[in-house]
């Protein structure tokens, strides 16, 4: 039996399905009437004892000294500290909150403090303890966390929908593959998924009562398939398509240090979307030739507090060292919608699509932004780098934006702290940017396009509902215009124009792309040989006339059909 879904990463996977079923139930951060806080001690000291308990078994069962017995046996430790215990107790009685609330802000004070320490080890365990929290707060409601630290099998993950900060949570060496009932692709874990080469099927709707745990399960994320309990056939089919895969993409590892131009000498910039330190070190794989966008809301996924000026000021240097001088492109926190960070507690919003995201909500958190853009000024004094901003509309907003720089400026002057000088560019993702393009640009140094979001605003399609994004994807005409007039705008004003959106990655759009003037190319890594293979393999003069004759069509189907029928 096979169940059909979206690919958004691509590749075949062998393992044993596994049901990932989390819980998401909001904290109620109002306070208690005193009646109610001594239930609220005892359900605490309930979930402490419980969550001793789960872990004191799973160490019976490992081995002194494995992989994981330090690292459980550190948890424990922890939690059987009284004091600690007295804290939470305390925190409950004497602010009138609710028990998930007080381990919230106790945990995160604590983790905040361990984070500080200069043995980069124990600093380390500050993720660690903002996980045994988690863990501590869904025993509260009856839930139970599952304990995916005991892996062992390659394991394919099923789930109704996963978040970023999730997903992060996934020991990657274990899963080969990753099914959701939901999203699509332009979704948060699709691209998470893509970055870290695992393949992924989205909008699969496969029953729970379909599956079992542990059932072997093959996942063919070429064709967009979910077999279950495969027969022999099936398996030696999909046996050799995975081998044919991984020998395509070795032959596209011979382009690694070949320049990103067409047969004829045009150059393009091929940049990398990344979220992490781990994925800067791999730029060099794949011959990135820099970094088009840091998702630097990565770095807030598996913390309960916001990093501070001192620690976002060295994680930004160490990504410049690894950079060596190449293009170093950082986007400002970029939150909100489907993008929920546990340290944030956004409030909720009937339309979060459409309400505090992006630069909206750094602008209703200044210090939040402050202390970012302070960390970046100083950072770039000692590497080049580029600073974008996201959800931009209208040039009061840029004005806005330019007086903070200049107050961060003058802060780091009074501290005696060094800062560089930035370049600066935003994310075009709305109509209403494309259209106040020109008003912007003279503050510019450098636009990005994001068709994702892009897409979304000028569709009225939300990115993440799988029973719209088939019939309003990126790929369609009125993209392709807008995306068509912000260049043609900034060529004008001579800024350069990169493309960051998710279309960057396929490469059949890629050479449609660079015949529409696009400069720079911002892709995942695992997509990169493949949009450098499309571009080698074109002339210039055959990428203008596919953007001239794509634009005249009317239809999304048939600019498929017509791109697809110009790759084969």
């Amino acid at each position: 039996m096979s169940i059909k879904g979206i690919v958004v990463s691509s590749g075949v996977a062998f393992g044993q399905a596994l049901h990932l079923n989390l819980h998401h139930e909001k904290i109620d951060y109002r306070r208690l009437s005193s009646d109610k806080i001594p239930n609220e001690q005892r359900k605490l000291a309930q979930a402490f004892n419980k969550q001793k308990g789960h872990l004191a078994e799973v160490l019976a069962k490992l081995k002194v000294g494995s992989e994981h017995y330090d690292l459980i046996e550190a948890d424990l430790l922890f939690l059987d500290d009284d004091s600690l215990l007295e804290v939470v107790v305390n925190e409950i009685s004497q602010l009138q909150i609710n028990a998930a609330v007080a381990i919230e802000r106790v945990f995160s004070h604590q983790a905040s403090e361990i984070e500080q320490l200069e043995d980069p080890y124990l600093a380390n365990r500050a993720q660690d303890v903002l996980c045994l929290a988690s863990r501590l707060i869904a025993r509260l409601s009856g839930a139970q966390h599952l304990d995916l630290s005991q892996l062992t099998t390659p394991t394919i993950i099923l789930a109704h929908d996963l978040t970023p900060a999730e997903f992060a949570m996934l020991p990657l060496q274990h899963i080969t593959g990753l099914v959701l009932n939901t999203g699509g692709l332009t979704s948060h874990t699709a691209i998470l998924a893509r970055s870290a080469g695992i393949p992924a099927l989205l909008s699969c709707q496969f029953e729970r009562s379909q599956i079992n745990d542990g059932d072997a399960v093959v996942l063919n994320a070429i064709d967009g398939e979910l077999h279950l309990n495969p027969t022999a056939d099936i398996i030696e089919r999909l046996t050799q398509l995975r081998q044919q895969d991984e020998a395509h993409k070795q032959q596209l590892l011979l382009l690694k240090d070949l320049p990103a131009q067409t047969l004829d000498g045009h150059s393009v910039g091929l940049l990398a979307n990344v979220g992490s330190l781990n994925e800067i070190s791999h730029l060099t794989d794949v011959g990135a030739e820099g970094i088009g966008l840091f998702r630097t809301e990565f770095m807030l996924m598996n913390t309960m507090t916001i990093p501070q000026e001192k620690i976002q000021y060295h994680f930004y240097c160490d990504a410049l060292q690894l950079m060596d001088g190449k293009p170093f492109t950082i986007r400002t926190l970029d939150v909100g919608a489907d993008k929920e960070l546990p340290c944030l507690n956004p409030a909720c919003e009937d339309n979060p699509a459409l309400g505090i995201r992006g630069i909206r909500y750094t602008f209703a958190h200044p210090e939040i932004l402050i202390t970012q853009l302070k960390a970046i000024l100083r950072a770039a004094n000692h590497g080049p780098i580029r600073l974008m901003f996201p959800m931009i509309n209208q040039v009061e907003e840029l004005d806005t934006l330019f007086e903070l720089i200049e107050q961060c400026k003058s802060s780091l002057n009074e501290e005696e702290k060094g800062y560089g000088e930035l370049s600066y560019g935003i994310v075009v993702e709305t109509p209403a940017a494309v259209i106040n393009l020109a008003s912007m640009l003279p503050r510019l140094d450098f636009i990005s396009i994001g068709t994702n979001d892009l897409t979304q605003y000028a569709m009225a399609a939300d990115r993440t509902n799988p029973q719209l994004t088939r019939d309003y994807p990126s790929l369609s005409p009125a993209i392709l215009t807008l995306v068509q007039m912000s260049i043609d705008t900034a060529k004008q004003h001579n800024v350069k124009v990169s493309l960051c959106g998710e279309l960057a990655s396929d490469p059949i759009v890629a050479p449609l792309l660079v015949g529409m003037g696009i400069d720079e190319l911002s892709v995942n890594l695992v997509s990169l040989l493949e949009v450098k293979s499309a571009i080698r393999a074109s002339s210039y003069p055959s990428c203008l006339e596919m953007a001239k004759q794509a634009q005249k069509i009317e239809r999304i189907e048939e600019l498929n059909l017509y791109l697809t029928g110009l790759s084969l």
